[in-house]
């Protein structure tokens, strides 16, 4: 009886809920569209990509505290604390864009050519390179993150998504098309291993957890795969929302996310007893698709915007609703 207890404890502290909501809304305003968010959490910024710029707000505030303005569709946000540098990928023009972190002033403008359309962006401290993953060409420009060169580039056969860093030397990349993750080598300038995400497929959200050796892929069938980076092998694939674009690990809680733009949800994977299992599901807002994760704060920040009236279908195809102006903000999520 008192086994079945305990069994029947466990069972209940792996599905209670974790206590997470939105605390706060942070408004931005303004138009246009958005993609990855990137926040540093020792200085307490978060780095929102917004159409033709990106928008540095104030974790404490919620208040806007500058802009790096005339940039060409931004996609993703690299930050690289140790050299105080920022770096934005510009999947219109091809390039990367450097500022400095106290000033926000542009520093350089690197082209990642031949690649094109570079979007998923990580900085790889160990080698001190920033990496841009090109969805065009299907291949990652590695950028001297002291110097602002090129220093070569990677083939992956397959269109790369989001990335993640381990601190050691490798990367990590889902490739969307071919429904795998890689690893790739900072220092070599090589793919190391590659391996399936069956039964999940179309990854684009990717996170690490460094210490424990686990990567969190979210895929399109409505599946979180978990990656032991030692085998390089699928152990789960717990349940997710609708429409997953980013992912999210914070260390501190032992917590893995997956924001979910068409459910409107983020979706809160806990590892309890060896097994992973999704723990609690919290409403955020249709469109939340994208975020990251303070783990200073314990908080998550996704964007998101409101939304009018679709516009009716043309020739059989769904019409995406416009954004309402001036509605663009940031949600935290915390305790």
């Amino acid at each position: 009886m008192k086994k079945i207890l305990t069994l029947a404890l466990v069972a209940a502290a792996a599905f209670a809920a974790e206590g997470y909501k939105i605390i706060t809304k942070y408004k931005i305003g303004g138009t246009g569209g958005w993609d990855y968010v990137a926040v540093d959490s020792a200085a307490g910024r978060v780095y929102a990509s917004h159409g033709t710029e990106v928008d540095v707000v104030d974790v404490n505030s919620g208040k806007v505290v500058g802009k790096i303005e005339q940039l060409h569709g931004v996609h993703g946000i690299a930050i690289a604390a140790d050299l105080g540098k920022g770096f934005i990928s510009n999947g219109q023009s091809n390039s990367v864009t450097v500022f400095d972190l106290k000033s926000l002033q542009k520093t350089g403008e690197p082209a990642v050519s031949p690649g094109q359309n570079p979007d998923g962006i990580c900085y790889e401290p160990k080698t001190q390179r920033v990496f841009t993953f090109n969805g065009r060409t299907n291949d990652a420009t590695a950028i001297d993150a002291k110097s602002n060169e090129i220093v070569g580039a990677v083939k992956l056969n397959g269109k790369p998504e989001f990335c993640a860093v381990d601190g050691s030397g490798k990367i990590y990349n889902n490739l969307e098309d071919t429904s795998e993750v890689i690893e790739i080598d900072a220092a070599k300038l090589t793919v190391l291993r590659r391996t399936s995400l069956a039964p999940a497929e179309e990854p684009s959200g990717l996170a690490i957890d460094a210490k424990n050796r686990k990567l969190f892929s979210v895929c399109g069938n409505k599946m979180m795969a978990v990656i032991d980076i030692p085998s390089f092998k699928v152990i789960a694939t717990p349940a997710i929302g609708s429409g997953p674009d980013a992912a999210g690990f914070d260390p501190g809680t032992g917590l893995a996310f997956s924001s979910n733009g068409v459910s409107g949800n983020l979706t809160i994977v806990k590892e309890v007893g060896g097994k992973y299992d999704a723990v609690d599901t919290v409403a955020t807002e249709r469109g939340a698709r994208t975020m990251t994760v303070d783990t200073k704060l314990h908080r998550v920040y996704l964007l998101a915007a409101e939304y009018g009236p679709a516009p009716e279908a043309k020739e059989g195809k769904k019409a995406r609703p416009p954004v309402l102006p001036d509605s663009f903000h940031i949600l935290v999520v915390g305790k």
